[in-house]
């Protein structure tokens, strides 16, 4: 079945740990326009749209041709934010929500959580996760995990390493899961993977953000701070693409260090 999707970029100035770092710009052009310019090469979206709280970002975002949407600064997450912008947004089938940090992210990872939205009807949200094979990162309450069963529907399998690329979402969590009663570091190694790395981002049917505001309130997204627990909690049918990697998404200083040190090497 053949959706149109378009794709936001919630955008807000306040970052604890790396104040104002969309707008940094030691590359030439600054954070957001990255992002905006790699979300632009997704061939299934129809257009691209910053959603923002701040003027600052919104004269950024139209000077370099992108077009943002001015939200209230009361909204509590991304998704939120993205809910008070769909009467501004073009009447498309699937919105995508993809971070303003994630400048690297490969354009084909949307295109294939699109793609299974499209091919899986009874999937409402389709995300990202790909293996986790380090145990430092099992262990980081910053790195989210996600508990994978493979999907029913066999109709789009393909193989990823081994294993069935896609996969109905069970949870996630910033601890170790699923927790092995007998520990043995060959785990991280079973294929298919035992452990996954949540990637955040979000490829959702229009009508589960218009019924956003009605679902009811998480327990579990508030104690994990995730707000896709509400939507689990809820009993909505989540859709995770495995893709090889995550990308380098931007938080701290030494991230974006880095970040301008590939950009420079490329």
């Amino acid at each position: 079945m053949k959706c149109s999707a378009v794709i936001t970029i919630p955008a807000r100035l306040a970052s604890q740990r790396l104040p104002n770092k969309m707008l940094l710009n030691e590359t030439g052009c600054t954070l957001i326009e990255h992002t905006w310019r790699n979300a632009s090469k997704v061939s299934k979206a129809i257009d691209v749209f910053v959603v923002t709280d701040s003027n600052t970002i919104q004269q950024e975002v139209q000077s370099f041709g992108g077009k943002a949407i001015m939200t209230s600064p009361d909204a509590t997450s991304g998704t939120a934010r993205i809910v008070e912008a769909l009467p501004s947004l073009p009447d498309a089938d699937i919105v995508v929500n993809l971070q303003g940090d994630e400048p690297e992210l490969v354009p084909s990872a949307i295109d294939a959580a699109i793609t299974c939205l499209e091919e899986y009807p009874k999937a409402h949200v389709a995300t990202l996760v790909t293996p986790l094979r380090e145990k430092d990162a099992l262990h980081d309450p910053s790195v989210v995990k996600a508990e994978l069963t493979p999907w029913t529907n066999e109709s789009l399998q393909q193989e990823f390493e081994s294993c069935p690329q896609v996969w109905r979402a069970i949870t996630f969590s910033r601890a170790a899961v699923p927790a092995a009663r007998e520990w043995h570091d060959d785990l991280l190694k079973k294929t298919p993977p035992l452990f996954w790395q949540h990637v955040g981002v979000y490829a959702y049917r229009r009508s589960v953000l218009d019924k956003w505001t009605c679902l009811p309130e998480s327990p579990l997204a508030d104690l994990e701070s995730l707000e896709q627990l509400r939507l689990i909690e809820a009993g909505t049918s989540m859709i995770a693409v495995a893709i090889k990697q995550a990308a380098n998404g931007i938080d701290t200083a030494a991230d974006y260090s880095a970040f301008v040190e590939r950009f420079r090497n490329k």
